[in-house]
């Protein structure tokens, strides 16, 4: 079984990472292969709407920018979870981290993410935390995907690796989210082969007129 982990932090090795790393060890532990990609150092600009990738041909389901959206969209597909770092700044995630998010997953409504495994992960210094991991989760609970939880919300303290390693309770918080999304994988995995995925409609999107 596979997890990504993605560092939307635009510091490589900086706190996000820290706890990314920890998180990383642990599903290790428990026989799950887990990859950690750096895309906060990345140019990555905003979702236009331009519905490019909903298209038929040749550009149906790559986003129109051809930058490292489409590198992790396949790699997305072969995940069994899927974790989005990032550090808060004023009170939201990176910028970059929601660029990525937008676009990643407005250009794979064609890869089903149903009982794909959905974390995120916050780094901040003092403030901001919890209406980060609030919009980060967002993006999992309109694919179906169960989001994994901890002991506490997902999240580290620190304004430098060294600070967030000092913080025993947040690196004790991303072990047991390991614990938990390697739990969970392993369930659904059980889940699948028993029972299938769950029964699905046609989705309906309504246009409401003022």
């Amino acid at each position: 079984m596979k997890a990504l982990l993605v560092n939307g932090s635009p510091r490589r090795n900086g706190c996000t990472y820290t706890a990314l790393t920890e998180l990383a060890k642990t599903l290790e532990s428990e026989g799950i292969e887990a990859e950690i990609v750096h895309v906060g150092n990345k140019d990555i600009r905003g979702c236009i709407a331009c519905r490019k990738c909903h298209s038929e041909g040749e550009q149906g389901g790559k986003c129109v920018f051809n930058d490292i959206v489409n590198d992790i969209a396949p790699k997305l597909a072969e995940a069994d979870a899927f974790v989005i770092g990032s550090p808060v700044y004023f009170a939201s995630p990176a910028g970059g981290a929601v660029s990525f998010m937008d676009r990643l997953f407005f250009s794979t409504l064609n890869i089903d993410k149903t009982m794909k495994v959905g974390a995120a992960v916050v780094s901040c210094r003092r403030g901001g935390n919890t209406a980060t991991f609030d919009m980060l989760n967002k993006y999992f609970t309109m694919c179906g995907m169960p989001v994994a939880s901890s002991q506490y919300w997902n999240m580290v303290h620190g304004g430098t690796p060294e600070e967030v390693l000092k913080d025993e309770e947040g690196m004790q918080t991303m072990r047991t989210l390991g614990h938990n999304m390697a739990f969970l994988m392993k369930s659904i995995q059980m889940g699948k082969e028993k029972l299938g995925i769950p029964q699905k409609e046609k989705i309906i999107f309504t246009n409401f007129h003022h």
